[in-house]
């Protein structure tokens, strides 16, 4: 199993109204297989390896959607960094039985992370590779707060970009690499981009979350025919070509398929 270094996207799981409904679309789309965890929960596999897991909603006032954890070495530690820093945590560090140790968390604009220490689960077992985690972004209206509160909380290093290559080409982008790295591309494990007003005004802050694939379009057009929706259609961008879904219970999320080495994105 992989280790991770703190602030370092370890983990991804999703909020769902029918569990078996998200695993039956997640199944067909991304080829994962399911094992059932304690309670609502079923961990998903891609290729025998731990990729994400699926949870019944317990709430429905809770939002159906992707909810990206950090890892950390000291979960009390960055709870009390995040709330120095203006954010505000929604649960506090709870035990998940011997795998580990998570809290959530929303920053200073409004969108909930995870934090999660390690037990006997680190996290993804497979990232990067088709069928597993390969990127994740917070949209926000509050950039400068936001970005303040990441580089503080877990101490991120901003590349600025404009030429962000998310949904809305032409952003104000950062790209965050960790402490003690070169900033860049090469070390980015994810980013931020500003809600405009070409959003609707009621939209929150929120993460979104990439998972890799091998066909963009092929897993676009398969999402539709498995009940989902496309909310940005397939478009090309400097690390590939991307597009961003909404699975048949609505939650969001974006694919993103690599270039090919020598070649542009197809």
């Amino acid at each position: 199993m992989a280790a991770f270094a703190p602030s370092v996207p370890c983990w991804v799981d999703v909020q769902l109204p029918d569990l078996e409904a998200g695993k039956r679309f997640y199944g067909e789309l991304f080829g994962w297989t399911f094992r059932a965890g304690e309670g609502p929960y079923a961990d998903a596999y891609g290729g025998g390896r731990l990729v994400a897991a699926l949870a019944a909603k317990q709430d429905g006032r809770m939002p159906t959607g992707w909810e990206i954890y950090f890892a950390t070495d000291d979960i009390v530690a960055d709870t009390a960094r995040i709330r120095a820093a203006g954010g505000q945590m929604i649960t506090e560090p709870v035990r998940a039985g011997r795998a580990g140790l998570l809290a959530q968390a929303a920053d200073p604009g409004g969108a909930v992370f995870g934090l999660w220490q390690a037990g006997e689960r680190a996290g993804f077992e497979k990232r990067n590779e088709p069928g597993s985690f390969c990127w994740t972004e917070v949209y926000t209206r509050r950039k400068d707060e936001v970005d303040a509160f990441y580089e503080e909380v877990f101490g991120y290093q901003g590349t600025d970009t404009d030429d962000p290559g998310t949904a809305e080409s032409g952003l104000d982008f950062r790209m965050w690499s960790p402490a003690g790295t070169e900033p860049g591309p090469d070390t980015a494990i994810g980013g931020r981009s500003v809600i405009t007003d070409a959003f609707p005004a009621e939209m929150p802050s929120y993460f979104l979350t990439y998972f890799a694939v091998e066909d963009c379009n092929r897993a676009a057009g398969n999402t539709v025919r498995l009940g989902g929706r496309i909310s940005a259609p397939p478009f090309d961008i400097p690390h590939g070509r991307m597009a961003v879904l909404q699975d048949d219970q609505g939650a969001v999320f974006a694919v993103l398929q690599p270039p090919v080495s020598g070649k542009g994105a197809e």
